[in-house]
């Protein structure tokens, strides 16, 4: 059976002062309780990465709160729980390679606290530091050395962070899936899977056919994740918080994941259209719409990262595929923006 992990994005206090640059304050009773909804369905929760806002608006804080709070609730209810570690505590800029190995090092340890499975998020410090592939695979190498169970690995494309031009050490990409793959067929018994999220379904597909036996390649693909689901993929997606009960009846019935999914693409392709990075506003406001919180605000002031044009459009596009569960009461929220 495929493993489906929907990123969850987080719900801001609205009451607190969640402006730009401003530390992160998270209404955790409602943010605990989406989890719970897409747990309820039968899919996995991926937390505190970039759907929540990790390095744009998410700080460290409130960031490992998150984690702590999901990995007891995940206990509670039997949930699958995978959460980022990254580095994004440290300032920003380059720093030695000793202390992104360090600053990993503390992130993943507050996640194999909170019971949580270890996806190793792409670094901005790394990105920033490394001079060759051979840094990637001198920080990577330590890392897998340290976990004492196999982790997801994150390849997150620029569209997605700019900051993250050239990871794995080339701006080629074609290079930079080499260096990636070398890299777990070394540890293919430290990875459990990578999250491919570059836009690019055949560049995916190569990869997956690619990689060691037994090691997943999880979509991130917002694009074109119904055809790569269906030729193989397992799938670690932003738009699953967005159309999960879809993305639960596909889990259900792997035969149907073309009819199920396909109708959904062109209200993903909106909210991730770009500029990429901004498509959690287009989550948030969908949660809010849906009812899953009472409120269409966001940490780090992110919810004016869209236009009012733009977020009509995805309440028609969302209309049109089928994924608002009370129309009348999101057309009444959508009468107020």
């Amino acid at each position: 059976m495929k493993t489906f992990y929907a990123a969850a994005h987080v719900v801001a206090d609205p009451n607190a002062d969640n402006g730009p640059g401003r530390p992160a304050v998270v209404d955790w009773d409602a943010t605990m309780a989406f989890r719970h909804h897409l747990w309820s369905l039968g899919l996995g929760v991926a937390d505190a990465m970039d759907t929540a806002q990790r390095g744009m608006g998410l700080d460290w804080a409130a960031t490992k709160e998150l984690i702590h709070r999901s990995g007891a609730e995940a206990r509670s209810a039997g949930g699958l729980l995978a959460c980022g570690a990254g580095t994004d505590h440290l300032p920003p800029g380059a720093h030695p390679l000793d202390a992104i190995e360090d600053a990993y090092t503390l992130q993943i340890e507050a996640v194999r606290e909170a019971g949580a499975h270890v996806i190793l998020m792409a670094s901005r410090a790394l990105a920033a530091a490394a001079q060759s592939p051979d840094d990637y695979h001198r920080v990577y190498d330590t890392l897998l050395a340290h976990v004492d169970q196999p982790v997801i690995l994150h390849w997150l494309g620029d569209m997605f962070d700019p900051a993250l031009a050239g990871y794995w050490g080339s701006a080629d990409l074609d290079e930079a899936a080499e260096s990636v793959l070398a890299l777990m067929h070394k540890h293919a018994d430290k990875v459990d899977g990578i999250k491919v999220s570059l836009l690019d379904a055949d560049r995916e597909a190569a990869i997956r056919a690619a990689l060691p036996a037994g090691v997943k390649l999880y979509t991130g693909d917002d694009f074109n994740y119904p055809q790569l689901i269906a030729s193989g993929s397992h799938a670690l997606l932003g738009i699953f918080d967005a159309i999960a009960e879809p993305a639960a009846a596909a889990l259900r019935e792997p035969g149907r994941v073309r009819e199920i999914l396909d109708p959904t693409v062109p209200l993903a392709r909106h909210i991730f259209q770009a500029p990429t990075y901004h498509y959690k506003t287009g989550i948030v406001f969908l949660a809010w719409l849906n009812g899953h919180q009472d409120h269409f605000r966001m940490v780090g002031g992110q919810e004016h990262s869209r236009d009012r044009d733009h977020l009509i459009e995805l309440h028609r596009l969302a209309a049109e595929c089928g994924v608002l569960r009370d129309p009348d009461l999101a057309a009444a929220r959508l009468a107020t923006l």
